[in-house]
């Protein structure tokens, strides 16, 4: 995998699938063993993370979704995090 930029299109990598669970009222992120239940900030993140979008576009939209500024080193923070555990894969 090639290092984190602002131009890496993040995807749940293989063997992983995100979705919402209303019964626990946040996003889970399900695997063969289990499953993984993610903070909001968290989904927010990897529910962006489509295999479409860069990292600059996904900190666009974060930004501009939350009324916030300066969240590129919270997300690439975590989409780094999230790459190690092997959720996320990128090009």
């Amino acid at each position: 995998m090639s290092p984190l930029s602002v131009d890496s299109r993040p995807r749940v990598g293989a063997g992983f699938r995100l979705q919402w669970e209303p019964a626990q009222s946040c996003h889970v992120l399900l695997y063969p063993e289990g499953m993984v239940k993610l903070n909001g900030s968290a989904g927010e993140i990897m529910k962006r993370c489509d295999g479409q979008r860069s990292i600059g576009e996904i900190v666009a939209e974060l930004e501009a979704a939350f009324n916030a500024q300066g969240l590129q080193g919270d997300v690439r923070a975590f989409v780094e995090m999230a790459a190690k555990q092997r959720w996320l894969t990128w090009s």
